[in-house]
Parts: C-alpha cells; sequence; structure tokens
C-alpha cells in the first residue's frame, strides 16, 4: 500500500469513527501539541491546481499570457498546448518553458509570478465536517489553529468543536490530535490555540445535543 492510500485511510477512519456527529466532547486522542518541528528552510512552493500565474515571456508580448492552472494540474499557452505545471516551483516552470520555446526563438527569457495562491495538497489545510465553508486553504506560514478557522467562517451552531480532531503525517507516521475548538472560538480561551502544518486535515463534528 502506498503511504498516499494510508494516509487517506487514517483520515476515512477518523470520518466514520465520529460520523460527523459528535459523541460527546471527551476525546481518546491526545492534546495538539503547541510546539511543532518547522523546517529549518522554509520549502519553496510549488504551484497546485487552480493558481492563477502569469507567464511573461521577455520582449515577446503575444507569447506572455495569465492562465489559471486546470484541474488536472497542466496549463495551455501561445506555441504550448499541454504542460505539466503542478508539483512544480514557478522556476522550475520557467525553465521548462524556455525550453520549449526555444524551437521557436533564440534564447527565450520566462518568468512565471504567481497571483492567486491555492498550492499542492501537500502546502494545503483541509478542514472538513461542521465550519461554516469547509474548504482546503494554502498553509501560510507561522499559521494556526486560530488562522484556519477564521479562514473557513468558523463554527456552524451545532458544531461540537471540542471534540474535533487534526490527523497530521502520512501513512505508517499518521498521528491524530484533538483540539478544543468550543473553548478557543466559543470561550475565547486563547491557550487552547496550537500551530499547524502544510498537510494537516482537521475534522469538525457535528454535536448530538
Amino acid at each position: 500500500m502506498t503511504r498516499n492510500f494510508l494516509y487517506s485511510t487514517a483520515v476515512i477512519a477518523s470520518v466514520a469513527l465520529f460520523g460527523l456527529s459528535g459523541c460527546g466532547s471527551m476525546s481518546k486522542y491526545p492534546p495538539a501539541p503547541k510546539d511543532v518541528s518547522l523546517p529549518l528552510q522554509t520549502p519553496e512552493y510549488k504551484l497546485g491546481p487552480l493558481d492563477n500565474i502569469q507567464v511573461f515571456v521577455w520582449r515577446a508580448p503575444e507569447l506572455s499570457s495569465k492562465v489559471s492552472i486546470r484541474p488536472d494540474g497542466r496549463i495551455s499557452l501561445p506555441l504550448i498546448e499541454d504542460l505539466k505545471a503542478a508539483g512544480k516551483t514557478p522556476t522550475v516552470l520557467a525553465r521548462e518553458i524556455e525550453t520549449i520555446l526555444g524551437a521557436y526563438m533564440k534564447d527565450p527569457l520566462v518568468t512565471v509570478i504567481v497571483g492567486g495562491f491555492s498550492g499542492s495538497f501537500e502546502q494545503q489545510v483541509r478542514v472538513i465536517g461542521q465550519s461554516e465553508n469547509p474548504s482546503a486553504i494554502p498553509y501560510r506560514s507561522g499559521m494556526t489553529v486560530l488562522d484556519v478557522l477564521i479562514a473557513v467562517g468558523g463554527l456552524k451552531e451545532f458544531a461540537d468543536g471540542n471534540a474535533a480532531t487534526l490527523t497530521r503525517g502520512k501513512g505508517e507516521e499518521t498521528e491524530i490530535f484533538s483540539l478544543r475548538l468550543d473553548d478557543l472560538i466559543r470561550d475565547g480561551r486563547i491557550e487552547a490555540n496550537v500551530p499547524v502544518l502544510p498537510g494537516d486535515v482537521i475534522l469538525i463534528p457535528e454535536s448530538k445535543f
């Protein structure tokens, strides 16, 4: 089994456990850690589906264009019908475009500028269940659970925030932690705020009561 399959299985198991319907706010999972190990260097941004990019070809405005990366991770440009963009850094994509355009012009110089950010799945934080706008949001350096909840519009009225969980890691390294979202959002207990990492999945069940 692949690591991605095992990771997806862990997330699905969490959903099945709650049925998106809380069974009380006492969690069997340990609290999410307040200190997380961040990489020594911030990884380069990798393009993802639905990112908006501007491809600028120096001294060739007819070849420059603004495009959105399609859901299949590819883009189409003048003279380039189909090119994979997702999963690459803007610099890598620019060099590949230069190589292709080299068949049509001498020494092309290309710059790829990212506008609207979505990012690859590994660079997103996903929220499932009883938030106002369940969605995947791009990770930002220093992001916390509070930042994530603001981005998705907060909790729904009948959310069981203190039964929420955070799934982190992949495959055999997957861990599940408990979150205290009611304490944080509804009671203003800022000590319940914890950092998130790229790839985290937050599950918010519905209260039975």
